[in-house]
């Protein structure tokens, strides 16, 4: 597990075990062994925190929860905690290293006796506090972002994504069931990184690296499946339904086995019957939670059916698969095809894209198949690729009446100069008076030409 990913779990732990400790206080005796065992069981996560740091810090923003600047969902389990503190204008708790017992014991009686306060001031709050919790207000430098979202915002937007989608997919494993407000927050970001800046959401989604493959796959196919869905009108509360259902698609593969999960080797008969239950899993994990749409569970179960009647899980018959599925479905082997990983080379975009065709009508729809083509091109935005003239360029925009010829950025010169003022070109232009404009010759590795694309994906080229 990374350490973001750690670090979100720890902060959602500790709210959880906070509130669970003032819940308990409020319906049960102080000597009850169900509170003794809150308590103790807060203290003991607040302490295992505080070895790594002097303190640890909640604040409340509105209905937002930051534990130790890791943005936490307020779920069911806390809700009520959380507007306990909100109502009597409690914005910030201080548990400082060396806090004892006790304190917290009487701290926890303290919050739960509270009713919603008339007098907020600093005073009140403080009595509240003692030597080692400090309780106050927030003072917020607000954040100003342009309303196409900056390329920097969109990164730290997926790469906080990816982190979460791992602390998802081991709390799902640890509690055999995933939390809803969990899977709900990372795809409200993801949503709206993709209304700000959807070229820069889809460049990013090509990061993938193979030591991460399962948490940046769960991202991707849900930037994949809104962005489509915004190309077909789907908008709003819908919109993220979508993405939802993208992020969860795999998520019955928690019961596949692990070997069997990155088997470098084919499978055998056996092992792909065991992987093949993973949308069934899916699907009955997801349906049990009636917080999330049924629209999740219906791609869960469906995503590896074929609008021919192939594919699985086998035996089923659907006279018209969900128009969600099948977003899911080119999405998911789009970015599949295109991830390296341990056990396999990427394949670059216009194999993918024949693949997609040359299964056209059968497998995939042949109208969502087409606008999917025209909405990543051959040369996806946030490539950087070398040009008939020698030059390197990072590609902006695709160009969907021909995909091979996009609106690209030059980046580096002919003769291997950078420039400090890169060219805007539109591959699709007619000829001009020096003739017709560059042709794409190849994809280039950044890494290998040392140069950054996402650099170049300003807000005014999205």
């Amino acid at each position: 597990m990374s350490e973001e990913a750690r670090r979100i779990l720890a902060a959602e732990d500790f709210l959880r075990r906070f509130a669970a400790s003032v819940k308990a206080i409020q319906l049960y005796s102080g000597d009850h062994p169900i509170v003794r065992r809150a308590h103790e069981q807060f203290a003991e996560h607040l302490e295992r925190m505080l070895v790594e740091a002097p303190q640890v810090v909640v604040g409340l923003v509105d209905r937002q929860v930051v534990v130790d600047a890791v943005p936490v969902t307020v779920g069911s389990g806390t809700a009520e905690t959380v507007e306990r503190f909100r109502s009597n204008g409690i914005e910030r708790i201080a548990f400082a290293r060396g806090v004892t017992r006790d304190e917290l014991n009487t701290f926890s009686g303290k919050l739960a006796a509270l009713r919603a306060a008339r007098d907020d001031s600093e005073e009140s709050l403080q009595a509240l506090a003692s030597s080692h919790i400090q309780l106050g207000r927030l003072r917020i430098q607000q954040r100003v972002e342009s309303g196409h979202g900056g390329v920097t915002a969109i990164q730290e937007t997926y790469r906080d994504a990816v982190a979460s989608a791992e602390a998802l997919w081991e709390q799902t494993k640890a509690e055999g069931s995933p939390e809803p407000e969990m899977a709900m927050a990372v795809v409200e970001g993801l949503a709206s990184g993709v209304g700000q800046n959807r070229r820069a959401m889809l460049a990013l989604t090509a990061m993938c690296r193979y030591d991460n493959y399962t948490f940046t796959h769960m991202v991707n196919v849900s930037v994949l499946t809104m962005a489509q869905a915004r190309g077909l009108g789907v908008d709003g509360a819908l919109l993220r339904q979508f993405g939802l259902a993208g992020l969860m698609h795999d998520i019955g593969k928690i019961k596949t086995p692990p070997e069997i999960l990155t088997k470098p080797e084919q499978l055998s008969g056996q092992e792909f019957v065991v992987m093949m239950r993973h949308p069934t899993d899916g699907a009955e994990m997801l349906r049990r939670h009636l917080e999330l749409p049924p629209l999740a569970a219906i791609v869960a179960f469906e995503h590896h059916l074929r609008i021919d009647g192939t594919g699985y899980p086998a035996g089923v018959v659907r006279p018209a698969l969900n128009v969600a599925t099948q977003l899911c479905s080119i999405a998911d082997v789009y970015d599949a095809m295109r991830s390296q990983r341990r056990y396999q080379q990427s394949f670059p975009t216009e194999r993918i894209l024949k693949v997609l065709e040359q299964q056209d009508g059968t497998r995939f729809d042949q109208h969502l198949v087409r606008r999917f083509s025209q909405l990543m091109g051959l040369y996806p935005p946030g490539n950087l690729v070398r040009l008939d003239s020698g030059a390197l360029a990072v590609v902006l925009r695709t160009h969907a009446p021909d995909p091979a010829r996009p609106t690209v950025r030059v980046v580096v010169s002919p003769d291997g100069r950078r420039l400090s003022h890169p060219v805007d070109l539109a591959l699709w232009a007619d000829a001009g008076p020096s003739g017709p404009p560059p042709r794409i010759v190849t994809p280039v590795d950044p890494q290998e030409a040392g140069i950054d694309p996402f650099a170049f994906l300003d807000a005014h080229a999205a």
